[in-house]
């Protein structure tokens, strides 16, 4: 087993490549969780991993509350299926909380009863209702609960991260917020061991190959809790050692070249990178891409190697792609990659065009 022996096996775990997804509710349901920092480069992380990619079936989604936009496993959105939202912020969401409550207490100055004022006013006001963060500000500024965006923005994760609130149904492109009672009234429940053996099936299934660090990572837990969950379902996964570590993945063989479709241009915040953290450089198996700080641009990838850092510009007639390629490109992976912008435009309805700055 090699670097990109895995690399390419997550592809197929994942569903970016054959066989894809039915649709973008059972895409994200595989993953558990997408994260979903940045909604519309997330959406075509969750439509790349279709069978037919269409921004309506997650917009649908989405709008009728089947898959939510919230906080979860991390500081941080991820789209969720409404289903698994309660057990997951059950699980992940006081350890996560820590985080949120810290920075609202030291950096903006709240103490309990203010943040327990604050989010109480935030559920009062989405009651019945959908709202925009700026909407939401202006109501709590009615109330005397005044706020600047930073803050607002730790503040609704906090209550999110809670199961007070979470993401409503958007408003021309727009996020809302919504209470979760009401967004997703019969969220199903596990209890704290039922749950750590769901997380361990869950993201080995689907991100695996893939280490216990790696899911301590993702969901914000300890390697303790990661394996209790594992110890439950061994069982029901496979493992391999590699390169000093145990990966876990589900039962099968490792992926036959070729995989289809050979190129990908996505976010850096996608699965098949922020999916992981131990493991996560089986990417570059040839040690092209620096090891620098992680900048915030996005990835070209060709058979699992991470092959260009990438940049995303939508025009009003076009999508255009700047690459910088790590090495010398093959004719193979410029095909790969322009075939990847081809079916990007498409998503988008726009013509695409790859350049070379």
């Amino acid at each position: 087993m090699r670097d990109v022996d895995v690399a390419r096996w997550r592809l197929r775990s994942q569903h970016l490549v054959g066989p894809h997804a039915a649709s973008a509710g059972e895409a994200v349901g595989s993953l558990l969780a997408v994260q979903a920092e940045n909604p519309s480069q997330a959406a075509w992380a969750v439509a790349a991993r279709t069978h037919r990619p269409d921004p309506a079936d997650l917009a649908t989604q989405l709008d009728e509350g089947a898959v939510v936009r919230t906080h979860v496993l991390r500081p941080t959105w991820h789209f969720v299926r409404a289903e698994d939202l309660g057990w997951l912020l059950d699980l992940t969401g006081p350890r996560v909380q820590r985080v949120t409550g810290q920075q609202l207490r030291t950096v903006h100055g709240l103490d309990e009863h203010g943040i327990d004022r604050a989010t109480a006013a935030a559920a009062d006001a989405l009651a019945g209702r959908h709202l925009s963060r700026a909407q939401l500000a202006a109501e709590l500024g009615e109330g005397g609960i005044a706020g600047n965006g930073q803050l607002l923005m730790i503040l609704l994760a906090h209550a999110e991260l809670d199961g007070l609130i979470c993401g409503g149904a958007p408003d021309g492109g727009e996020h809302t917020y919504a209470l979760m009672a009401e967004r997703v009234p019969a969220p199903r429940r596990l209890d704290r061991t039922q749950a750590l053996a769901e997380l361990a099936l869950r993201y080995f299934t689907g991100h695996g190959p893939a280490t216990e660090r790696d899911l301590a990572y993702w969901a914000t837990l300890t390697l303790t809790d990661v394996r209790a969950g594992l110890h439950q379902v061994r069982d029901r996964l496979d493992s391999f050692d590699h390169d000093g570590r145990t990966f876990w993945h589900a039962p099968g063989d490792p992926p036959v070249r070729p995989q289809e479709p050979a190129g990908h241009l996505l976010q850096v915040l996608d699965e098949i990178y922020r999916g992981y953290q131990d493991s996560r450089w089986v990417l570059d198996a040839a040690g092209a891409v620096p090891r620098t700080r992680e900048a915030a641009i996005g990835m070209a990838l060709t058979d699992g190697q991470l092959t260009a850092a990438m940049r995303r510009t939508i025009a009003p007639d076009h999508v255009r792609f700047d690459l910088w390629p790590y090495q010398p490109l093959t004719p193979a992976q410029t095909d790969a990659l322009d075939e990847a912008a081809e079916r990007y435009g498409r998503f988008l309805g726009l013509g695409p065009r790859l350049a070379y700055p």
